[in-house]
């Protein structure tokens, strides 16, 4: 098997949970809480050839659900060793992709024969626990984000994340046009609609490409698209790149005209709620319902190889993370097609585009 460091990293996750059999919850400043855990009874994946379920007791037993069989009973202690292994090899990898030949040999003997989950929805591993606040054993999905690699994303950029803005004032020369699409320096973007605002022209949200991402929006709050389309500006405009203060600078400046006259943190409490939805649940392109997919939450592989979560009892310090921790990005322009200006029906235009990153 070849992989990636963040598909390695589930397999990390997968190994280690086992092995020590609680999963941790955090703080808002991704610091494990000694006393709040959750005692691990068992993983359940799917494999190209069925179901396995990995029951923890004395012993990790290796379950074929729909055959109601034993493949395997193996010591807890084999778990442990191949976690510390993959872990070592994760962090001395010197490429993104690499092949463990030590640890491919252990997941052939208990029944892994992919890295990755399934792709159809945002829970990467599903974890039955010992709920200790109601005596329940329900079972958990959990999307998995590693800072062992590089910084994850929470939402990747596509054709689907742009929104659009008319550009206000007299039109472009064709001359003026190519002369600012041409700006190709590394923050070309940020320059072309400097370049654009030096000629005395602004920018004004129109809509965004992506009928589906807009109603997604839309069902988190009806102004979403709006509010998204504002912190674009002020990304692009030089202002910021951290989501926490580009909220602060929404809530100081308040180009919506919302009513702030009480203090409420209107801002901060929307945008908490789109990261929150975008991590759980809710992607561009596909009808968003409401519901999540990670019904448990979020887990972090931390740089030392410690793992924390955030369930949903913890909600606030989860949402604080989400905010404090991520930033917005300029991902590739030819690729998702933002970023110079263009003619529709008359109306010169250009496209900035929502990616938000792991800080």
């Amino acid at each position: 098997m070849t992989g990636n460091k963040g598909e390695w990293s589930e397999i990390y996750a997968f190994l280690k949970l086992l092995a020590d059999g609680k999963l941790f919850s955090a703080d808002e400043n991704l610091e494990l809480i000694p006393n709040l855990f959750y005692p691990i009874l068992k993983v359940l994946r799917t494999e190209t050839n069925g179901h396995r379920n990995y029951i923890r007791n004395s012993t990790i037993k290796v379950i074929d659900p729909q055959k109601d069989l034993i493949l395997l009973e193996i010591p807890i202690a084999k778990f442990a060793t191949a976690a510390t292994l993959l872990l070592d090899k994760i962090k001395s990898s010197a490429t993104t992709t690499f092949a463990v030949a030590e640890i491919e040999e252990f997941l052939e003997f208990i029944h892994v024969r992919s890295l990755k989950a399934p792709s159809a929805d945002k829970r990467d591993i599903s974890i039955v626990v010992h709920d200790l606040r109601t005596n329940m054993t329900p079972t958990l999905g959990f999307s998995i984000k590693s800072n062992l690699g590089g910084p994850s994303t929470l939402l990747n950029a596509g054709k689907t994340t742009n929104f659009v803005y008319r550009i206000i004032g007299n039109p472009f020369s064709q001359n003026e046009i190519r002369e600012i699409n041409a700006i190709s320096s590394r923050s070309k973007v940020r320059d072309r609609l400097a370049a654009i605002r030096a000629k005395g022209r602004t920018l004004e949200y129109v809509e965004m490409t992506c009928r589906n991402f807009n109603i997604n929006l839309q069902m988190i709050d009806i102004r979403m698209p709006e509010i998204i389309a504002e912190m674009l500006l002020l990304f692009f405009d030089g202002k910021g790149n951290g989501t926490k203060d580009l909220v602060n600078l929404l809530e100081r400046l308040n180009p919506l005209g919302l009513d702030l006259g009480l203090h409420h943190p209107l801002y901060e409490y929307k945008v908490k709620a789109l990261l929150t939805d975008i991590a759980l649940g809710m992607t561009p392109s596909t009808l968003w319902n409401g519901r999540y997919d990670a019904t448990g939450g979020y887990i972090i592989v931390k740089a030392g190889g410690d793992i924390v979560c955030y369930h949903i009892y913890n909600r606030n310090e989860f949402q604080n993370y989400l905010l404090n921790r991520t930033k917005l990005d300029t991902p590739g322009t030819d690729r998702h097609g933002f970023g110079s200006i263009y003619t529709f029906n008359g109306v010169q235009r250009i496209n900035l585009n929502l990616q938000i990153r792991f800080r």
